[in-house]
């Protein structure tokens, strides 16, 4: 499997340059961590005053172990309806007059992909729009592009995915 996290800076920071929208369009989802609290901060501090924690890290999978995950994951049932829903809520973001730039088929794909991956993850063998709803926003917020008064309005992209997500009927399975 082939398998790559990558950090990315604030925007308005000197030396960064925003990806172009084919390249953002192969990451699978983007995640916001943010800062730690402040016991786990000081946490990270006192790790690393005597030693590297890298150096300690053990693997915690094998690949058989990755494969056959990955193998469960395809094996979640997803409905007929589930995935008129994913291309419903993939369209909305097209037809969307806020945003500049709507999601490609590849984001139909990756978002049926994470739903199948969230819904096993919660133990369940099919497919919700519950799962859909949950990893839309990961999935679709860094595929768009929102229009600048979007932005004026001190509204993202996420913001603006889960108020599409919502406007689509959900079905009922």
């Amino acid at each position: 499997p082939f398998f790559v996290i990558a950090t990315q800076n604030a925007i308005e920071m000197t030396g960064t340059y925003p990806l172009p929208e084919a390249q953002l369009d192969r990451f699978f989802t983007r995640l916001s961590l943010g800062y730690p609290d402040r016991a786990s901060e000081i946490a990270v501090l006192g790790a690393r005053t005597t030693e590297q924690p890298l150096d300690a890290l053990q693997p915690v999978t094998n690949l058989e172990a990755l494969l056959a995950m990955q193998e469960g994951v395809r094996r979640v049932f997803v409905h007929d309806r589930i995935r008129e829903y994913v291309v419903d809520v993939v369209r909305s973001t097209r037809e969307s007059n806020q945003l500049m730039m709507g999601a490609s088929p590849r984001g139909s794909l990756q978002l049926m992909r994470a739903a199948q991956a969230w819904a096993a993850l919660q133990g369940d063998d099919r497919v919700l729009p519950d799962h859909v709803k949950a990893m839309a926003g990961p999935v679709l917020a860094h595929r768009v592009i929102g229009r600048a008064e979007l932005r004026t309005q001190g509204q993202t992209t996420e913001d603006l995915v889960k108020r599409l997500v919502e406007s689509v009927n959900a079905p009922t399975t």
